[in-house]
């Protein structure tokens, strides 16, 4: 493995940590709700998880899901029930006011990071093709350990970032000025995408 191997896994993560789907999506609307430890306790639970399924993917979970497809069906139906039920809270619950303890929503918001990225089994597969594509066959635990560590650094680095920036006065006064249709927005789009996880093959 060289460091240009890293350059070209890192520039790839970021444009998939960068695209609109639930991790991103959920992230931010926790921050919002939640304030910034909230954002940040959420991001260590996504990052968490993301570079643990990139492991998984150097260790060969990939064809553990090709051999056994009903694995895979399963994680992916849990997964598509967990957005949906994510999108049914924030829904319901646009109209409500921000309140509760920051302590109670900093682990909610762990936990609800873990199981966004735990229960999305194209995770493992999306990883599996970034890989073989980027490093070398046959790579030392040493190397996978570092691949591993190079994608949880960069994953809570951005969910930190993102965190310090959405908890502003700024940004926070007008998350409230329009928090019902952002919220619901986010919902519809969270519904959404747990749909095509639910439908895809």
């Amino acid at each position: 493995m060289s460091f240009q191997n890293l350059i070209a896994f890192n520039l790839v993560l970021w444009a998939a940590i960068l695209s609109p789907g639930p991790a991103f999506l959920t992230a931010i609307q926790t921050t919002l709700t939640g304030g910034r430890r909230a954002g940040i306790a959420i991001g260590c639970g996504l990052g968490l998880v993301a570079a643990g399924w990139t492991m998984a993917a150097l260790l060969g979970l990939d064809v553990v899901f090709t051999a056994f497809p009903w694995a895979y069906s399963t994680a992916k139906v849990a997964g598509a029930a967990y957005l949906l039920y994510i999108a049914y809270r924030m829904w319901r619950g646009a109209r409500d006011p921000i309140a509760g303890s920051a302590e109670l929503r900093t682990g909610h918001a762990f936990i609800r990071g873990l199981l966004v990225n735990l229960l999305n089994p194209k995770s493992v597969l999306f990883a599996a093709a970034v890989l073989i594509v980027v490093f070398p066959a046959d790579m030392s635990m040493a190397e996978n350990a570092v691949v591993f560590a190079n994608h949880l650094a960069v994953e809570l680095v951005f969910y930190t970032v993102l965190a310090v920036a959405m908890s502003s006065r700024f940004v926070g006064a007008r998350y409230l000025r329009a928090k019902v249709v952002l919220d619901r927005a986010a919902a519809v789009v969270l519904g959404a995408l747990g749909l095509r996880l639910f439908l895809s093959r």
